[in-house]
């Protein structure tokens, strides 16, 4: 079985250029809207997962967002996901993170105090905009697109498995069946010999 088709063989996972796509269309919507959709593309999160991100979760000097698995069977399973240092400032900057820390004296506020049907929503929005539709534009197919991308982009797989949460190197094996530039460039040495 394979689970990166649905079972018309449609594509689950957004390509590169359609994620490039989703997150040029993200910059033009509200500033809040562009950063949750940055963090599901950035760190493979789940919806409920991002949702659930507090100040106190980002790691301004490691780098980091450290988010809680939803899927496990109890509360309070972490994984730190690394994000670029650019998009960390824009964290703070687009939701005064630091100062509002600071200032309260607690972080344990929520960064999008939305619903999960209007995070859904402003993902679908978002996704319309960038001209994608299908099985693929959806908050799922951002979570496979991080996996895939991740695993062709070389990073070795235990690693993703951490980053995505699975608890079975089995689960996050699904996306090596994913056919990206190297199986292309090998396959490119077998055309050469029609």
């Amino acid at each position: 079985m394979n689970f990166l088709y649905d079972h018309y063989g449609m594509r689950k996972y957004l390509t590169i250029t359609e994620r490039n796509a989703f997150l040029e269309a993200a910059r033009k919507l509200a500033p809040e809207v562009y950063t949750f959709c940055a963090t599901l593309t950035y760190t493979g999160a789940r919806i409920s997962e991002a949702l659930a991100i507090t100040p106190n979760r980002i790691d301004f000097d490691a780098g980091v967002i450290v988010i809680e698995s939803m899927k496990k069977r109890q509360r309070g399973v972490y994984r730190a996901v690394p994000l670029p240092s650019a998009f960390i400032q824009e964290l703070d900057l687009v939701h005064g993170i630091l100062s509002s820390s600071a200032a309260e004296g607690t972080g344990d506020f929520r960064l999008w105090p939305w619903s999960r049907t209007t995070a859904w929503k402003r993902i679908k929005t978002c996704m319309n905009s960038a001209q994608l539709s299908g099985v693929h534009a959806t908050p799922k197919g951002l979570r496979h697109s991080f996996a895939v991308g991740a695993i062709q982009a070389g990073i070795p797989i235990t690693l993703v498995r951490k980053w995505l949460g699975h608890a079975r190197l089995s689960t996050t094996e699904i996306y090596m069946d994913a056919v990206g530039y190297e199986e292309r460039t090998i396959a490119a040495r077998f055309w050469r010999s029609f």
